[in-house]
């Protein structure tokens, strides 16, 4: 029963308690990697948004030095060599430039700043916003990109002015741009072109030139593009403003799990991607997981040992008083519980203390009861069995007076009073076994019994019985005791003390 008990407190406990810290712990748990994977998703959408602002900035620098270069070769009408001049002493003072060439309306060379034959070329889109041409790499394996700048007057188009751009300062920045120990960012041109890596280790792959055109990340952002240029809004900001899909987590080639997310760059037309292993994006929310989940389980824990130990304790009271009343119904009176406390489960026991006394008591009265009956049956049993022996020998000795001189009854007579007292000595011996009692051998005992009728001097009927036993003992009954014979008979039968009695009885001739 405590076992039951006790287990269906815990299970009270556990349902009352527990279930709710477990669904607040399940709850905390998914909140804590829901909220932590966005906010590492937020902060790296971040990192890689304003690096795709620097390097707007960065781009749109070199694009203002070359418009304001082309102002000044357009409004202060220079002879050639003064143009020359301006474009040498322009790539002296910018390093950043490595060539600068004049183009004429035509298409012509005008001047360059570079020695003898120029490099630079007009590409083949010549429209009227600048063109910035697909990343290359030198001798140096330096990144470069030519930028072709209009020049126009009154709506009218003067030339071309073409820069070659080193963009090695852009790799630096690039490389600058760390997430956690293990994150860095890449830069894609528009055609999915590999032009910047911050990782040292995958900076071969730039070389390569590489395309990846089918990232995901790329190819999401080159389509969101395509989208807003048809619907007319050719922004980067509708872009990084509505980035909900611009993150992914994908196995790299070594077996990383990583987490890549884009940013897109205005003008140029870039994507910049940020990548980080998951272990370390997540590592801090994984270790803050496993930490609650462990709080959560020894809280658990916990919870369920304080539960069995204060059910147990609640339960033990009813396994004392369980204990007490099976030993008062085995008949063991004077058991008593020991309750502790001030409780009503120390109440309980002080009542079954006391009732337990009571029974004490009542059983004491009812012993008492039952020995001052038993003791008067003894003495009516004393009365009636040491009666009828006396009123035989008092009746042998009146009819011994009346026949002295029958030898024959005489002998008779020395019998009968030798039989009773024999009995009344069976009958003092049976009070003695009252203090100390001995086992009761039982016998088979057989005898018979003899009625007789004779006549009286005024003329009246008297009987008489004679009972002979099994040792030829003869006990001679006057009239009444006669009524009495069959109920000592009854009475000696249920009493058991003889097995079995075989009654004969006739009347004498």
């Amino acid at each position: 029963m405590m076992r039951s008990i006790t287990t269906r407190f815990v299970m009270l406990v556990a349902t009352a308690a527990v279930a709710p810290l477990v669904l607040y712990g399940a709850v905390s748990v998914y909140s804590l990697r829901a909220g932590t994977r966005q906010s590492v998703i937020d902060g790296n959408r971040n990192v890689a948004a304003r690096a795709a602002e620097q390097i707007e900035r960065y781009m749109e620098f070199h694009v203002s030095v070359l418009r304001s270069l082309a102002a000044n070769l357009r409004d202060t009408q220079l002879e050639e060599w003064q143009q020359t001049q301006i474009l040498t002493n322009f790539v002296l003072d910018y390093e950043v430039f490595r060539e600068l060439t004049l183009f004429g309306p035509d298409g012509a060379l005008i001047t360059t700043s570079r020695l003898g034959q120029p490099i630079l070329e007009l590409p083949l889109e010549r429209g009227t916003a600048p063109y910035i041409a697909p990343i290359t790499v030198d001798d140096d394996i330096l990144p470069t990109t030519n930028v072709t700048l209009p020049i126009t007057s009154l709506n009218q188009k003067d030339g071309w002015l073409v820069g070659e751009v080193s963009l090695e300062e852009l790799w630096r920045m690039v490389d600058r741009i760390r997430v956690g120990q293990e994150g860095f960012a890449m830069v894609v041109a528009s055609g999915g072109q590999l032009i910047a890596h911050g990782d040292p280790d995958q900076k071969h792959r730039i070389a390569a030139e590489e395309n990846l055109a089918d990232h995901a990340l790329v190819a999401a952002v080159a389509a969101r593009r395509t989208r807003d240029r048809n619907a007319g809004t050719d922004t980067a900001s509708l872009i990084n403003d509505n980035d909900d899909e611009l993150f992914i987590e994908f196995e790299d080639d070594i077996g990383r799990m990583l987490l890549s997310v884009a940013a897109a760059v205005s003008s140029p037309e870039w994507t910049v991607v940020v990548e980080q292993p998951t272990s370390e994006a997540f590592g801090l929310s994984d270790q803050l997981e496993v930490q609650l989940v462990v709080v959560i389980t020894i809280a658990l824990l916990l919870t369920v040992a304080l539960g069995y130990y204060w059910g147990r304790s609640f339960i033990r009271p009813i396994v004392e008083l369980t204990r007490g009343t099976e030993a008062i119904a085995s008949g063991r009176l004077e058991e008593r519980v020991d309750i502790g406390g001030t409780d009503e489960f120390h109440q309980l026991g002080e009542s079954f203390n006391s009732m337990a006394v009571k029974l004490n008591e009542l059983q004491e009265d009812v012993r008492r009861q039952e020995r001052h009956a038993m003791f008067g049956r003894i003495a009516a049993g004393l009365v009636h069995d040491l009666s009828h022996p006396i009123q035989n020998i008092g009746n042998s000795c009146r009819l011994i007076v009346k026949l002295f001189d029958d030898h024959e009854y005489r002998a008779t007579f020395r019998r009968t009073v030798d039989r009773e007292f024999a009995s009344i000595k069976r009958v003092l011996e049976d009070l003695r076994n009252l203090a100390r009692p001995m086992p009761l051998d039982v016998e088979e005992q057989t005898f018979t019994v003899r009625y007789y009728e004779s006549r009286t001097t005024n003329g009246a009927s008297r009987y008489s019985a004679e009972v002979e036993f099994h040792e030829n003992d003869y006990m001679i009954l006057d009239a009444d005791s006669l009524n009495g014979l069959e109920t000592n008979l009854a009475r000696l039968v249920r009493a058991s003390i003889y097995s079995r009695m075989l009654v004969e009885t006739r009347r004498a001739a």
